[in-house]
């Protein structure tokens, strides 16, 4: 079973504010060159998605309601659906916030049939969370996902075993993961445009095409897909980035960004109690050229003040720069759960100080919601 939420940062939004049922509403920042995080059906009927930079969402949507994320309450909600999930079954693969993949063979015996454990689902998302889910059920991870592309929005499509291969091939070619618009181009110029087409091709020809992908996406037209579900999906790496309304030089300018990054990196660690011995910086410039680079640090930490250390020390090796910058990005890599990380002793009573002032906004924050606890240097200044 593959279950998305639909439109899902809209729809935790529209809870608060049920008179924008029915309107184009996109989740995002309206101002710089910020992107869609997500858009409601109607907004998308006009052309608008996820990831569309935001100025070119407004020109295909003008009236569109632009509403500002809110992260953490994303990540509450999306914590109590995978909780729905865990009680239907511990076969939980987590994807992102919004959708996962759940083995229920399981939980047939104890549940009932799947369009019954299906429907259980969808009910009480709603009733207890106030948004909508699609679900997608078949024998294997790739058809289940494509049930659930299909039938969305707040639907449900049970595609049988029996006729996992019929149905594939009444879909076009770009319903196979890895078709995307330059591989579509590609199978175009052979006369391929359906997955039947794909069927019928040669192995050996689609390999000649596409490389090692030609193969993978042959046993894709034929329902082929192995893969088991994968509970307890481990997060590799969490960050943030930020591009700027202007292109920028300036170092002040670039060392508050790491330093705002790095408080909200270290609160997504602290909040999953994960902590990480690699910190990686993101730079990309005018020209849209970008370049990485990361340091391992002595000891696992979740403290901005040490991801705020390591970012602008690689900042600061990088050199002179010939171009403006565009964005930067602050990354933790190598992770590991916060109690298996080793202690770090020191005898300097300061080096713990930090991360317990971080530690205690994040209590307030939780308590008081919209509190904002952080370092003076990222208050802006009044007119």
């Amino acid at each position: 079973m593959h279950v998305d939420m639909d439109a899902f940062f809209v729809s935790v939004e529209l809870r608060t504010r049920p008179e924008l049922q029915g309107k184009m509403v996109i989740v995002g920042h309206p101002e710089g060159r910020s992107v869609v995080l997500s858009a409601s059906y109607e907004a998308r009927a006009r052309g608008v998605r996820s990831a569309m930079p935001m100025s070119t969402a407004l020109r295909a949507c003008p009236n569109a309601v632009v509403i500002a994320p809110q992260q953490q309450l994303y990540r509450q909600v999306s914590y109590q659906v995978m909780e729905v999930f865990r009680s239907i079954t511990d076969t939980v693969e987590q994807l992102s916030v919004d959708e996962a993949f759940l083995d229920i063979s399981g939980s047939l015996r104890r549940l009932g049939t799947p369009l019954e454990i299906g429907a259980q689902i969808r009910t009480r998302i709603a009733a207890e969370l106030g948004i909508t889910a699609s679900v997608g059920i078949a024998a294997s991870k790739f058809v289940a996902k494509v049930a659930s592309t299909r039938c969305k929005p707040n639907g449900m499509l049970l595609i049988e075993k029996a006729r996992t291969v019929e149905y594939l091939h009444t879909l076009p070619a770009e319903a196979l993961w890895g078709v995307g618009a330059k591989t579509a181009q590609t199978l175009a110029r052979l006369g391929i445009f359906t997955v039947a087409d794909i069927a019928g091709t040669p192995v050996s020809a689609l390999q000649k095409a596409l490389g090692s992908t030609g193969a993978s996406l042959h046993a894709l037209s034929w329902g082929l897909d192995g893969r088991a579900v994968t509970p307890e999906r481990q997060e590799k790496s969490i960050g943030a980035e930020e591009t700027f309304a202007v292109d920028t030089h300036d170092d002040e300018l670039l060392t508050r960004e790491l330093l705002r990054l790095s408080h909200r990196v270290a609160a997504r660690l602290r909040e999953a109690e994960l902590s990480g011995r690699t910190v990686a910086l993101k730079v990309k410039y005018a020209d849209f050229s970008t370049i990485s680079r990361s340091r391992t640090l002595g000891a696992s930490t979740d403290s901005a003040a040490n991801i705020y250390t390591a970012s602008v020390g690689l900042l600061k090796a990088l050199g002179p720069r010939g171009q403006l910058v565009r964005l930067v990005g602050v990354r933790v890599e190598k992770l590991e759960a916060l109690h298996d990380a080793p202690l770090q002793l020191s005898l300097d009573p300061r080096d713990g100080q930090s991360r317990s002032a971080e530690v205690v906004g994040d209590a307030i924050a939780a308590r008081f919601g919209s509190a904002k606890i952080g370092p003076a240097r990222l208050l802006k200044p009044r007119d």
